[in-house]
């Protein structure tokens, strides 16, 4: 775990310098560092400070909060293909923020977050209710079915609103993508306010998610309040994705990806997995972001965009694996 955690950190590092860095103009790592440390009112160290670097801090810090959501989630089910996306959080979470943007369009701050919160846990109440009620097969693909049914439903709700409001939607219409393109410290605001504690809870949480990842059986024969922790976990990933959601947009895929990626290197201790997945979140979008910067150079692409390049056909290895392990059972 030390060796993951000291190589997540450099490149963290890396990625963190980068970001700043390169843009439509790049600039020296040294005229990051001057900034950084003394700024002299210049046009360049103005971009740096109150453009680039609130960009950054809020692309590491919602890598940050899908990561440890997609964590979370999958060790509650206990499905490997759990992630706030698959499972219709971020969907909810986006027509809620959606419907409060064309509704009340000067509304803003912790009112979306708040919009996004209550979007994302009705989507989750609704997927879990649902996949209670079906008979038969796994509850991990009653699950996974449930979601991608409440997703495709919320999207089209979302794109009803769109259509209905078509004057109010221009800026609407790239956050949709997944976008952290003209964040500002206002965002990197919101985020330390409502996605940091839920962080540290998480982070609490990691003992009750190893336990929940063994079956309800073994936690409670362990002494595990299972409605308790699973409740409170719940909470969590909804807060988590929400503010995401509410200030970057559904951007998919981060919290199914990294916890795999977590798992494979340290194993299925939570207290570990759910740090390092905080680690490894941020610096995978960080780097999707730079990316994105290049698909279309001169131009911006939605780092939703990458994340779903990247994760689509990933997300179809792990259901066919799945489905294979399942046929040799």
């Amino acid at each position: 775990m030390a060796l993951v955690a000291a190589a997540g950190f450099v490149l963290l590092t890396v990625a963190l310098l980068l970001s700043v860095a390169v843009g439509s103009t790049s600039m020296p790592i040294s005229s990051v560092l001057t900034a950084l440390l003394h700024e002299d009112g210049s046009r360049t160290h103005s971009i740096i400070r109150n453009i680039r670097i609130p960009r950054t801090v809020v692309t590491a810090l919602v890598g940050a909060n899908l990561a440890v959501a997609g964590a979370l989630m999958q060790a509650v089910t206990r499905n490997p293909l759990a992630s706030p996306g698959v499972f219709g959080i971020n969907a909810g979470a986006s027509v809620a923020v959606v419907f409060v943007a064309v509704t009340y369009p000067f509304v803003t701050g912790g009112y979306t977050v708040a919009a996004a919160f209550a979007g994302g846990a009705a989507a989750a109440v609704v997927v879990f209710a649902m996949a209670s009620a079906f008979k038969g097969a796994y509850m991990e693909v009653n699950l996974a079915l449930t979601g991608v049914a409440i997703q495709a439903i919320l999207s089209a709700a979302t794109q009803a609103l769109l259509i209905f409001n078509e004057t109010k939607t221009d800026s609407v219409l790239f956050w949709l993508a997944g976008s952290v393109s003209g964040r500002k410290w206002e965002h990197v605001q919101t985020l330390l306010w409502w996605g940091v504690p839920a962080l540290a809870v998480a982070f609490a949480l990691g003992r009750s998610a190893s336990i929940l990842s063994l079956g309800e059986d073994m936690a409670r024969g362990l002494g595990q309040s299972v409605w308790k922790a699973r409740s409170l976990i719940t909470l969590v990933v909804i807060l988590l994705a929400g503010v995401s959601v509410a200030v970057a947009g559904p951007i998919g895929f981060v919290g199914l990806i990294v916890p795999h990626i977590v798992r494979y290197l340290t194993g299925a201790d939570y207290r570990a997995v759910i740090p390092l997945s905080a680690l490894l979140g941020a610096v995978l979008l960080l780097l999707a972001d730079l990316a994105s910067r290049f698909v279309l150079f001169p131009y911006e692409t939605p780092v939703g965009v990458v994340t779903a390049l990247i994760g689509t056909p990933y997300f179809i290895y792990l259901a066919r694996r799945r489905r294979k392990e399942g046929n040799d059972e």
